[in-house]
């Protein structure tokens, strides 16, 4: 039987409508988990949740301990992952409440632990990353967007950085050169480490704001908080039409 985990981002702490059959607190050899993993039925499928941020927002991105995550929904025996992010928009066509499932990444992070194969082991995986998100899962977040009538973009480039700061507007302008749509600070090395343990892996990304530079005026999490709450419940939507 397949099982899904999601993993939630800011503003998607918790699964509305998850009927939850247990919790599990999990430690790894990595680490701590972000959070208690919540385990129980969601519109009649086996889902895996777990607030990448912690319940109360308390992790920000350099310090989540990505590899426990991941390791823990391995041992749970999830099928395949599905994560939501929040991210910032760089080109036109990513505004500020626009859904988007991102088909590649850039990868500006520094000094986080992004392999399973850095401490004692005896053979080095070499994955190929050529497309980070799984397609068949893509497909999938896809052919719900438009079960559901939602508007989302069917593919951009998920530029990652470290954060917790926003970025300057000349980060901005050289993500933009480089390819860059989006904006986050949680893709890497999530993506990565799913793909070393052959878990799928894709995200729905929705867009708070408009990237630095490219808003008028400041960039205000008021603002974003606005935002995340109608979005969230569109994303809800999307990954409940989406499951199969």
């Amino acid at each position: 039987m397949s099982m899904t985990a999601i993993i939630g981002g800011t503003g998607f702490t918790d699964l509305d409508g998850l009927n939850i059959q247990r919790e599990e607190i999990l430690e790894t050899c990595w680490g701590a988990v972000s959070a208690p993993v919540l385990i129980g039925d969601f519109h009649g499928h086996e889902v895996v949740f777990l607030a990448r941020h912690a319940p109360d927002h308390s992790l920000p991105p350099h310090k989540i301990n990505y590899r426990a995550n991941i390791q823990a929904l391995k041992t749970l025996g999830v099928n395949r992952i599905i994560a939501v992010n929040a991210v910032g928009g760089i080109t036109e066509s990513m505004d500020s409440g626009v859904i988007c499932i991102p088909d590649q990444i850039i990868d500006y992070t520094s000094n986080r632990e992004h392999t399973f194969f850095s401490d004692d082991f005896e053979v080095t995986n070499h994955i190929d990353f050529t497309m980070p998100y799984d397609e068949m899962l893509r497909q999938s977040l896809i052919q719900g967007a438009i079960k559901a009538k939602l508007d989302a973009k069917q593919g951009g480039v998920y530029g990652c950085v470290n954060g917790p700061r926003l970025e300057t507007a000349a980060e901005i302008l050289r993500m933009e050169r480089d390819g860059c749509d989006l904006t986050g600070m949680t893709g890497m090395p999530e993506a990565a480490l799913a793909r070393e343990f052959g878990l799928p892996y894709a995200s729905i990304c929705l867009v708070v704001n408009r990237a630095a530079g490219k808003a008028i005026g400041e960039i205000t999490i008021d603002a974003m908080r606005q935002v995340l709450v109608e979005g969230m419940q569109k994303v809800r939507q999307l990954i409940a039409a989406s499951l199969i």
